[in-house]
């Protein structure tokens, strides 16, 4: 892999006077698929509210055994309807599986209030090596949100109710990082 030494903002480096990098360790090209779908078919992020905490993922998806699925049975696994995107209801708190959709809704149980991300993917691949997939971004204000989401997805809690498309999807990187507002960043007078 070819190692770059890219400039972080030409704002730091004038601010600073000197020469910050980061190194280039993955680099995906993404596109832009129908009306904002994944590879899937699927579209993400119809509830998007505003956030801090930026959670970013690679996942690579078995496209063959996706595409097995008949498309009432790819519409469980993620919750929503695939043509006209429409919430599918819940299924009964005691039923397992769950959908993809109902794992990743995040509810206060004393509220009663849905905490929502901010959700982009962009799906990627290279045609002649099959390797397709999408490349999830989610925005949060609550960090405890997203860790919940990956908890209910990857670790089973409560035990059994594993995120099925998991069963079609490989998460190959996923980290997290925190986005200070304008503000936060106004405030630390770097140029002084």
């Amino acid at each position: 892999m070819a190692r770059h030494r890219v400039p972080i903002a030409p704002q730091s480096v004038d601010a600073r006077g000197d020469d910050r990098v980061v190194e280039v360790v993955d680099e995906t090209v993404g596109f832009r698929y129908f009306d904002a779908r994944d590879l899937l078919g699927f579209v993400d992020g119809t509830a998007n509210p505003v956030g801090a905490y930026v959670v970013v993922q690679k996942y690579l998806q078995d496209m063959a055994r996706w595409n097995s699925l008949s498309t009432e049975k790819q519409a469980s696994v993620i919750g929503r309807t695939k043509l006209t995107n429409e919430e599918l209801d819940d299924v009964t708190a005691t039923a397992q599986p769950k959908a993809h959709k109902t794992l990743t809704t995040i509810v206060n149980e004393q509220t009663g209030e849905e905490h929502d991300i901010l959700r982009d993917n962009m799906p990627f691949g290279w045609p002649g090596t099959d390797q397709f997939g999408t490349y999830f971004i989610g925005y949060s204000r609550r960090l405890w949100v997203v860790e919940k989401m990956l908890e209910r997805m990857f670790v089973e809690v409560p035990p059994g109710m594993h995120d099925r498309i998991l069963d079609y999807s490989a998460a190959l990187t996923g980290t997290t990082f925190f986005a200070p507002s304008a503000s936060f960043l106004t405030s630390l007078n770097m140029g002084d």
